[in-house]
């Protein structure tokens, strides 16, 4: 999976309307497939000079089905973060057993990473907080 804007111009054609130009003709299939795998009820069509992406309008319904989403990525960036935690606090113990670390110096270090962990999930649900409203207008 790469970035789109990494492998095509993404442009406002209307207020509705998104149209992308893959530098590499040959990706139009692939970015189609990619849009359309993504569920998000947009419209797509190709032509000559790319891809148009068309949004539906934005119907109680429609947005209710955005903040569905919105939540479906934030649990998988909660999960994330999650991993990264189990795996430091992993480590941390291993210097511990090591030698590396004193006991006080693990549980210092235990409690930076809460504090570390704790403003990270405040951030994401600041963000999702954020777009929710911005969706549900």
């Amino acid at each position: 999976r790469v970035p789109l804007k990494n492998t095509a111009s993404v442009s406002i054609e209307d207020p509705k309307t998104l149209r992308i130009a893959p530098w590499d003709k040959n990706q139009i299939k692939d970015i189609e497939k990619a849009i359309n795998s993504a569920n998000l009820g947009l419209s797509v069509a190709t032509d000559d000079l790319g891809i148009r992406v068309i949004f539906p309008q934005l119907t109680t319904e429609t947005r209710q089905n955005l903040v569905k989403v919105l939540k479906e990525k934030l649990e998988e960036q909660r999960i994330i973060v999650r991993r990264e935690r189990e795996r430091i606090w992993d480590d941390i113990q291993k210097k511990e057993k090591e030698g590396k670390l004193t006991e006080d110096e693990k549980f210092r270090a235990k409690e930076e990473l809460q504090k570390i962990i704790d403003e990270t999930n405040k951030n994401l649900e600041a963000v999702f907080e954020k777009k929710q409203k911005e969706v549900m207008g």
